[in-house]
């Protein structure tokens, strides 16, 4: 795996590129100087957990032969602004599921997501809490 930065404009503005191709612009937020020009370091960690657990959540509901028609994500998080530097402290993710699904077959393939196949909640989850809740919309 390999990620690239070049600064593009201002103090803090980067743009991260993968080997793919695909680009995402970060900066820092306006108390230090940021310019609004992308999402900050910390706000691409909670990208990256939304991502790496929608993608375990879709694919072990398929396995399952679950129906699922549609997944929204939404994430909140707190950090620990007393510690330097501030880690995030609580993590709050909630699945806005739509589909004729089975409550135990999702309750499962969330704790699956959670407790063995994203990488991304194995590491926060070390040192915040992660929450996960979920709505089934039929």
């Amino acid at each position: 795996m390999n990620i690239n930065l070049i600064r593009k404009s201002g103090k803090f503005n980067f743009e991260a590129e993968n080997e793919s191709g695909f680009t995402v612009e970060l900066d820092a937020k306006a108390a230090i100087g940021g310019e609004g020009k992308g999402f900050r370091p910390m706000e691409m960690l909670l990208v990256g957990l939304g991502g790496c657990s929608g993608i375990d959540m879709v694919n072990v509901l398929t396995k399952q032969k679950e129906p699922l028609e549609d997944i929204k994500i939404s994430i909140n998080a707190s950090r620990k602004d007393e510690e330097m530097p501030p880690i995030f402290d609580v993590i709050d993710i909630h699945f806005d599921l739509s589909g004729d699904l089975s409550v135990p077959k999702v309750e499962r393939a969330l704790a699956m997501t959670f407790d063995k196949y994203c990488s991304v909640s194995n590491i926060l989850g070390r040192s915040a809490t992660i929450n996960f809740t979920y709505k089934i919309n039929k």
